[in-house]
């Protein structure tokens, strides 16, 4: 004989009657209204964050060239300086060869 629990088949018809109210709620209008709400709201947020990402990636790009224009600006000057320097080592050298050969 098959023997019926009371309890276990109460169960088993409130989680069918749960699951199947469940899925009339999940597919009402009311139901699609909020998910479309909750889409427009992401989709929203998304459009902001990709908005600040281009705005910090602009500013990233705009760093990096001035930061470059700096170091060929002193790159620039330090050619100048040494420049200079070779100059000055040339100007002397040959002051020195003429003082030496003014004094034979």
């Amino acid at each position: 004989m098959i023997k019926f629990d009371g309890k276990k088949t109460g169960i088993f018809a409130a989680g069918v009657a749960f699951g199947t109210a469940g899925i009339k709620i999940l597919t009402s209008k009311d139901a699609k209204k909020l998910y479309t709400n909750c889409t427009a709201a992401v989709l929203r947020a998304k459009a902001c964050v990709m908005k600040t990402a281009s705005t910090i990636q602009e500013n990233a790009e705009d760093i990096y060239a001035e930061a470059q224009q700096i170091n060929e600006d002193r790159a620039a000057a330090e050619e100048v300086v040494e420049d200079t320097a070779e100059e000055t080592e040339e100007t002397t050298d040959f002051k020195e060869e003429t003082e030496e050969g003014s004094e034979e």
